[in-house]
């Protein structure tokens, strides 16, 4: 009990830095602003969920890369045979098979054609630093004697992660364009961008500015034939025909007479002579010098603009344009003509990028959120709080102030770390409040044992808190492996919710021992009392010898009925599942004008012929979620189903408050990476009770926590909860939990075999369960206190969420108190009375020990 000034000066340094790095996030930016320099400034950052924002997945579309290359190898094969060696050739392309066919008219001049076209052979990287690279190219002959080129997987690969780097410099100049401040451009994987705009509540102008591809390419219109002449008679040879902007059809040479790489600016301006809004842009030296030649050359053609393969304009060339600068007109408004400048000015993107998941969220919405979040979070702090100091008096008052520091150590470690918290983040906080105690609770329970056992209070404060912190290491590795799981296999929010929950056990492991020692010690050095009054109020007496090893079997045969209840309810009923796995969209609308009528709602929307609509309340009475499937037309199609969805719903006073549109390709990953998460898991946790226990308490451990999984993800079937994404982040969680009751109960069975050698097995476990079920019941019910209030409070979006913690809590102590101990046994563990005489160790005389 003797503290080091070092020891307290670590306690008192960590918990004024946590206080500093606090701090910001809770004061006004005018406060923040005259905050001195050389303290902490970075705040927590609030995710889209709570402050409003959009949220874009982007993918590259492989198809559309493949086409344009084959587009592009075919212009330079026609170059290098036709027209840099007189070799006459008919080229067609396979773009399913990323393959070129080249026809020669004079089969003798095949050695020479495939030596010209191996010399378009590259290399492809996707590193700046990478050494070599991979072919792109490989070269081959059909049986009929035409050659072909085909790209090659590999260097398909190579091409889109490189293109995705290209792309994510294009999209932030973008975004920053527009004046948007801390957005957040992140790659994921080889082909994908993650795009965060907190307080850009346009999703749709979003979408339409990060997502086009913005190429912008000057083309000679062919002269003397229509596009309808050429589709009657055939194309000559090296054109092509492009929609254009006002409904028609352009014939243009394939051939780029200018590219827009070339463009230095591009602005917004007004033409007053048609009195229309048009673009005017500026070419660097080189361009201009180009764009002049080209005007010179060909006074009196027209000229061809074109942007995304869609021709904008094609004016006739009226005289030589030498100054470098030129106009881009057609049906644009102010916002369209400002759209397209920012485009042109952030560049083109090098590749098309298709939008496969969206989400956004109305700054009102996310002001509704973080207002929950923080009632729930009061309302669970006070009851937490008032419970300890009922139960233990004085050391729950310890305990209190080791809470509180845990949760200003959470939210100054998501200051320092420039974390981002969101909804299911805060539900992770609540819900570190409640296990938070759970440490001081079982070290207190150990004091108490050690008191009745004889020893002083002295020895008794020592060996509570020295024999107490191996279970609470056990327990709370476990739920951090779930937490580190859950973060590394969940995606956005239920990231968010990983990040606090890994944080608050970190935290909670140096309060509730280091810090709840310093303070017991003082107080023990102050008061020097003969005698510890600890525990005020509990919910089992001491000494309880509940029987429960006799009620096993009828135990173990409810809970595999209730197991094979819920199997079937999930084979046979289902779920409802959320966008999240069955893709689709998601529209939370508000109701301006009083409560919203479902009824009138459905009505509108049945005669839009969008498939599977679902409208049901949401929350307030004012709120209505509208669920659609997901179109068969793909993003494009859904975007289409959303503005159908708006219009008509805005002649009634509904406003959108939120948006969530998943593909099909994401919603399968996403139920593929939730089962993962949780079998992985499982199989970390057992390797971790493996090495730490014997191996029976490691499967038993396992099979018990399967057991409440499989009881949770019932419990969604049969009542019609919709399990969406946070709801894996409830089963992991609850793995974690779970395994918290088992392990503090395997660890006294483990001990109580060493000390009483010639106790029964069933007996012993009995013992074992008897001594930790007063912890157990007071522990579980400080994790109600901090859910209840989620439940009742946390509002809507994290409702299903907080319901199936709240039963698997109940599951998990049912289990870690009653199912674990059959199992045991089942799985062979042996006590030495147990075992059979002649298996025993002999003694010096023979007799066996």
């Amino acid at each position: 009990m003797q503290f080091s000034p070092l020891r307290t000066a670590i306690i008192a340094f960590v918990a004024l830095l946590g206080v500093l790095f606090a701090v910001p996030s809770f004061l006004p930016q005018n406060v923040r602003e005259a905050w001195p320099s050389f303290l902490p400034q970075q705040t927590i950052v609030l995710g889209l969920d709570l402050q409003g924002g959009s949220h874009l997945l982007l993918q590259v579309n492989e198809d559309g890369i493949v086409t344009e290359r084959l587009q592009s190898l075919r212009r330079d094969v026609r170059n290098l045979l036709a027209n840099q060696n007189g070799i006459g050739n008919l080229i067609t392309t396979d773009a399913e098979n990323a393959t070129i066919t080249i026809e020669l008219t004079d089969p003798t001049q095949k050695e020479a054609a495939r030596t010209a076209i191996q010399t378009l052979q590259t290399t492809v990287s996707n590193s700046m630093f990478a050494v070599g690279g991979v072919n792109e190219l490989s070269f081959g002959e059909t049986p009929d004697g035409k050659l072909t080129i085909t790209l090659t997987p590999e260097g398909i690969t190579e091409r889109m992660s490189a293109l995705v780097a290209q792309s994510i410099e294009v999209i932030r100049k973008r975004v920053d364009e527009l004046g948007t401040t801390e957005p957040s451009i992140q790659r994921q994987g080889t082909s994908r961008v993650l795009v965060q705009v907190p307080g850009f509540g346009d999703s749709e102008r979003l979408k339409d500015i990060i997502s086009r591809t913005a190429r912008l390419t000057f083309h000679m219109v062919y002269p003397g034939m229509s596009a309808a002449q050429a589709e009657a008679q055939g194309l000559p040879a090296g054109t092509m025909i492009l929609p254009s902007q006002d409904g028609g059809k352009e014939l243009i040479y394939e051939d780029i007479a200018l590219g827009g790489e070339s463009l230095v600016d591009a602005q917004p301006s007004f033409d007053s002579q048609r009195n229309m809004p048009v673009v005017s842009f500026r070419f660097d030296t080189r361009g201009a010098v180009t764009f002049g030649q080209i005007t010179s050359a060909n006074v009196g053609q027209r000229f061809a603009i074109v942007l995304d393969n869609q021709v904008i304009t094609a004016p006739q060339i009226q005289q030589p344009i030498t100054g470098g600068t030129g106009q881009i007109s057609g049906s644009f408004t102010t916002q369209t003509a400002n759209d397209l400048a920012v485009l042109l000015r952030a560049g083109a993107l090098p590749a098309s990028l298709d939008v496969i998941e969206e989400r956004t969220v109305d700054a009102s919405l996310g002001a509704d959120s973080i207002q929950h979040g923080l009632t729930a979070g009061i309302v669970a702090s006070v009851l937490v709080v008032s419970f300890m100091v009922i139960a233990y008096g004085l050391f729950g008052v310890f305990a209190n102030i080791s809470l509180v520091l845990n949760i200003v150590l959470i939210f100054g470690a998501l200051s320092m770390l420039g974390a981002t918290l969101t909804l299911p983040g805060i539900a992770g906080i609540v819900l570190t409040i409640g296990m938070a105690v759970d440490a001081n609770v079982l070290i207190y329970e150990r004091i108490r044992e050690e008191q009745k056992a004889g020893k002083t209070p002295l020895q008794a404060i020592n060996a509570g808190f020295d024999r107490a912190w191996g279970t609470i290491i056990d327990s709370h590795l476990t739920q951090l492996i779930a937490a580190v799981v859950l973060y590394f296999l969940g995606s956005g929010p239920v990231q968010g919710f990983a990040v606090t929950l890994g944080l608050g056990i970190l935290t909670s492991l140096f309060t509730s021992y280091t810090v709840t020692l310093y303070f017991v010690g003082m107080w023990y050095r102050w008061r020097r009392p003969k005698t510890l009054k600890i525990q005020h109020f509990r919910f089992i007496p001491d000494g309880t010898k509940i029987p429960f090893m006799k009620i096993s079997r009828y135990v173990i045969a409810f809970s595999i009925i209730m197991s094979v209840l819920s199997i079937g309810s999930a084979v046979f009923r289902g779920f409802n599942l959320g966008i999240d796995f069955v893709g689709g969209t998601a529209i939370v609308i508000q109701h301006e004008d009083g409560p919203a009528d479902v009824g009138k709602v459905r009505e509108l929307l049945d005669g839009l012929n969008l498939g599977e609509v679902q409208v049901q309340g949401f929350g307030t009475p004012e709120d209505v979620l509208v669920r659609v499937q997901a179109q068969e037309g793909g993003q494009d199609a859904d975007q289409v189903a959303v503005a159908k969805v708006r219009e008509a719903l805005a002649t009634e006073n509904y406003t959108v408050r939120s948006t969530e549109a998943v593909s099909g390709t994401v919603s399968g990953e996403l139920a593929w990476k939730g089962a993962i998460a949780v079998i992985i898991s499982l199989v970390a946790i057992l390797i971790y009770i493996w090495f730490r226990f014997e191996w029976q308490f490691a499967l038993a451990a396992v099979t018990t926590t399967t057991h409440d999984v499989i009881m949770t993800i019932g419990l969604f079937s049969i009542t019609g909860l919709e399990f969406n994404l946070t709801s894996i982040a409830a089963v992991l969680t609850l793995v974690g939990l779970s395994l918290n009751e088992t392990v503090v109960v395997s660890d006294r069975i483990r001990e109580n075999l060493r000390k009483h050698r010639k106790m029964p097995l069933p007996d012993l476990i009995d013992l074992s369960i008897n001594q930790t079920i007063v912890r157990t019941t007071i522990t579980q019910f400080t994790v109600f206190l901090a859910l209840i209030p989620l439940v009742l409070f946390g509002g809507e979006v994290i409702r299903s969420f907080t319901i199936a913690m709240t039963f698997g809590c109940l599951v998990g102590m049912y289990s870690s108190i009653i199912v674990n101990g059959p199992i045991l046994i089942n799985f062979g563990l042996k006590s030495k009375a147990d075992e059979p005489k002649d298996a025993r160790p002999k003694s010096a005389d023979g007799a066996s020990v």
